[in-house]
């Protein structure tokens, strides 16, 4: 009876120690999630701003004489689809919403970029207090664009790190879709060759 009793409270002991295992593992799961999730929304914070910052950008270069009305018309047309893309956590479960995102954000960048280099061949509209305070605020904005998006990356390592050891990648399968793996943002095609600016 003696010998029953020790196999018994070792099995229990095991089956304890894997319950939180599993406990662990899954509060850990939960706490990177969110930490993704908080890095995500940070992301939308600096892209809104940015958003925001484009019509009064476009407003005080239309008042220069002669500036390019295509560019001005990409940068409109890249904000426009930007606005009208509405994504929010779904675009962490859903790969094709993530890269139609960062899709419609890279658009929206190069179509900026094009107007502050075309800008330079307008000494009038640089000239301008309203223009120079907006174009720094871009730059600005576009550096924490770049310093979160690094951050989210960060985060979704973390998270696909954490979710894919063993023995957490059988909790997390077990959970199904509660844990997929997260996207992480990438260069935009193209981006390590130097933008060719032509006047």
């Amino acid at each position: 009876m003696k010998r029953s009793t020790i196999v018994l409270a070792s099995v229990a002991a095991v089956l304890v120690l894997i319950g939180m295992s599993l406990v662990g593992g899954y509060n850990e799961l939960i706490a990177l999630d969110q930490s993704v999730s908080s890095q995500w929304a940070q992301v939308e914070n600096v892209y809104q701003r940015r958003a925001d910052l484009v019509p009064n950008l476009v407003e005080t270069v239309k008042g220069a004489a002669n500036f390019e009305r295509g560019t001005l018309t990409d940068v409109t047309e890249a904000r426009s689809q930007v606005g009208k893309l509405s994504v929010g956590k779904d675009a962490l479960e859903d790969p094709q919403v993530f890269q139609r995102f960062q899709q419609a954000q890279d658009k929206l960048s190069g179509a900026l970029s094009r107007l502050l280099a075309v800008s330079e061949a307008y000494p009038e509209l640089r000239a301008t207090q309203n223009f120079r305070d907006l174009q720094a605020q871009l730059e600005g904005t576009e550096n924490r664009i770049t310093v979160e998006r690094q951050r989210f990356n960060e985060a979704a390592q973390a998270f696909n790190t954490k979710r894919n050891t063993f023995p957490t990648v059988l909790l997390a399968n077990f959970f199904g879709t509660r844990f997929k793996e997260k996207p992480y943002f990438k260069a935009r095609a193209g981006s390590e060759a130097a933008p060719q600016v032509k006047f």
